[in-house]
């Protein structure tokens, strides 16, 4: 990455809906994909999907990275093939592949894209990085078991560009290379099926008394020998820009848009204000403020310093506590100021509120009055419904309303 470009904050997109969110709240890319041959099949989406969802982001300068990283079988081939001549045609500005056979596919049936690495490719060293350089990739995501020190030697060495997982989920397996759900829910993690065993409850029963169930550093609700927690870098943002990184990406295709949206606002603004001041950059506490009201599992620094207190796993099996139920989207603003929105959790006239909007602290306000499409007033909604909705203050389309703590 030359010096003077600003690093990129990519996010997930598992649906098109995510992927407005996303962009709305400050993303500089998104990776999405088909409903096959990623490892995340039900956060697909269809090839009009993926077209519409291409030209929203082009539309708004903004980048669209689509994932093949599936690891296929020989049956698949011809139907990879396919499908990823139909992915050319809609002008991806990258495809990310983690198998070498559809890596040599991407550069014979569409050689005009960018190639990314999967952090499946399991890339821990500078000649991995090379190798993947001189096979014509044009970045390559540092598996999560290296330090920033590691990074930093790929990026000084490799001359390819490095891209870097700074928040969410950490799998307890290689690189999320696992094999707990093929064994025990017949769900290939490896081919888009995971069913997350790493974070089911677990007790031991010994072979000769059946049925008891023997607890190992346990408490009164189970045992979470898998559970890691999450990765969560926000203090540490200064160490990932100085390390070379040319993107810090988001982990949580399956995750809900009030996660998606307080997650890429904290980290758009934590990014900015580095790059407006690097020598008196300051964690605002309202960042992490916000990221502790979503739902995680507790957070750490993964790998990245060589801590290992901090990949240690999550016995207690924390759980945040959410203080700021998510209420509705707004999808539409209306010209007599009040605002249609997408309810997602039961709302009542008076209802004291915050919004999360694109910049800034989040702002109190007040349900002052609330109507049906038809116009007949409501003194409270039904989740899943379109409501107008009249608050005091003024916000755009994608805010999110969630219940004041």
């Amino acid at each position: 990455m030359k010096r003077h470009q600003k690093i990129e904050l990519l996010a997930p997109a598992g649906s098109f809906e995510k992927l407005k969110i996303a962009i709305h709240y400050g993303a500089d890319a998104v990776y999405l994909a088909g409903k096959d041959f990623s490892l995340r099949n039900f956060a697909g989406m269809s090839l009009p999907e993926i077209d519409m969802a291409i030209r929203f982001v082009h539309d708004r300068g903004k980048k669209v990275y689509v994932a093949c990283n599936i690891y296929p079988r020989n049956h698949e081939l011809d139907a990879i093939s396919d499908y990823l001549d139909q992915i050319g045609r809609l002008g991806p500005d990258a495809v990310i592949v983690a198998d070498p056979g559809i890596f040599v596919m991407v550069r014979r049936i569409i050689p005009e894209v960018p190639i990314h690495i999967s952090t499946q490719a399991n890339v821990t060293n500078l000649a991995g990085a090379i190798f993947w350089r001189d096979m014509g990739a044009a970045r390559v995501n540092s598996a999560r078991e290296i330090t920033l020190s590691e990074i930093s030697e790929i990026v000084q060495q490799s001359r390819i560009e490095v891209e870097s997982f700074v928040h969410g989920a950490l799998c307890i397996a290689y690189s999320g290379r696992c094999l707990l759900s093929s064994f025990m829910a017949k769900r290939d993690s490896n081919r888009g099926m995971c069913s997350h065993p790493c974070r089911w409850q677990y007790a031991v029963v010994e072979e000769l008394r059946p049925g008891i169930f023997m607890p190992v550093l346990e408490d009164d609700r189970g045992t979470y020998i898998f559970n890691s927690r999450d990765l969560c870098m926000i203090e540490q943002i200064p160490d990932m820009i100085r390390a070379g990184i040319c993107s810090l990406k988001i982990e949580g295709r399956m995750k809900g848009i009030n996660y998606l949206a307080t997650v890429v606002k904290v980290y758009r603004e934590a990014i900015d204000a580095w790059y407006a001041n690097p020598e008196d950059f300051q964690v605002d506490p309202t960042w992490l403020q916000e990221l502790l009201r979503i739902s995680h599992r507790g957070y750490c620094t993964g790998f990245y310093f060589g801590d290992p207190d901090q990949t240690s796993p999550n016995f207690d099996n924390y759980k945040s506590f959410h203080d700021h139920v998510f209420m509705a989207e707004i999808i539409e603003v209306s010209e007599d100021g009040g605002v249609i929105c997408h309810i997602r959790n039961k709302i009542q006239k008076g209802d004291a509120v915050e919004i999360l909007t694109r910049k800034g602290a989040a702002r109190a306000d007040t349900v002052r009055e609330l109507f049906d499409l038809s116009g007949a007033p409501l003194d409270f909604t039904q989740t899943g419904t379109h409501v107008r909705i009249f608050l005091n203050g003024q916000y755009d389309v994608h805010d999110l309303i969630r219940k004041a703590g």
